[in-house]
């Protein structure tokens, strides 16, 4: 598993040497949309709704939609201009109960691993937030944007939760919340009853994903009537990038071939 990047876990004056590594993986199938008649990849062009030109990427602008229409326009230097963090530490800012922290803040989970040197230190820290039944909410540099994450501890590894700015939350507020609503003892009973009858530890292993499982059979089934990619035509005024990509599926042509 490769790290996605090496850092620090910062406590004070204390400094943990990790590696990030991602905790997940996406097992959805990609797909390339084509044209039916001859499996043709369908390309997309970067053209201009105003001139009808096709838009080299040096000149492609940001712009930012303000609610009356109009366009603020960024370029690269703007960007460039904005404060940034680019160094490799994450710093704690201060431990919480780790049950304050509601799953809809999370977005990405990653494993941190311990450097050689700091393995003694890293298990010194999990045991610590273990016993105390504590997360670390730390910031964190990413993509020079600074980011604000969870540290749990899960077994014998500590782990990283990316989170969302609380002002990207948006607020529960429905109607039904300001009516009244009248349960009676034995209803709460009864309902109390069946969530205990169905309950029972999570094992994640129990659980599968039928729809993939059904679809990477089906695309199983039809391996054998798979077609090698066609070969797009030369163009007058296409780039570089286009003779490649057709030397590219030149090649894989000749290795299917070849079965």
């Amino acid at each position: 598993m490769r790290a996605v990047w090496r850092g620090t876990v910062s406590i004070g004056l204390v400094s943990i040497a990790v590696r990030v590594l991602a905790a997940t993986q996406d097992h959805d199938f990609r797909f390339h949309h084509v044209h039916r008649a001859d499996a043709g990849r369908i390309r997309y062009r970067r053209e201009c709704e105003a001139c009808g030109e096709e838009i080299d990427f040096a000149d492609v602008a940001r712009g930012y939609e303000l609610p009356d229409g109009r366009l603020v326009l960024l370029g690269k230097d703007d960007f460039e201009s904005l404060p940034s963090v680019t160094d490799r530490a994450i710093r704690v800012v201060h431990f919480v109960p780790a049950g304050d922290l509601h799953p809809i803040f999370f977005q990405r989970s990653y494993y941190l691993e311990p450097e050689d040197n700091a393995v003694q230190p890293y298990v010194l820290l999990r045991l610590a937030m273990e016993r105390t039944q504590r997360a670390a909410i730390v910031k964190i540099a990413m993509r020079r944007r600074e980011v604000l994450a969870a540290l749990h501890t899960r077994g014998d590894m500590m782990m990283l939760h990316t989170m969302l700015w609380p002002d990207e939350v948006r607020p529960a507020d429905f109607p039904f919340q300001q009516r009244e609503v009248t349960v009676r003892p034995q209803e709460l009973t009864a309902a109390t009853a069946l969530v205990t009858s169905m309950s029972a530890p999570f094992r994640p292993e129990e659980f599968t994903d039928d729809y993939q499982q059904a679809l990477a059979q089906m695309i199983d089934a039809k391996a054998d009537d798979a077609q090698p990619p066609p070969i797009p035509p030369q163009r007058a005024g296409d780039t570089t990038m286009d003779l490649l990509e057709a030397l590219r599926l030149s090649v894989e042509r000749a290795r299917l071939d070849e079965y």
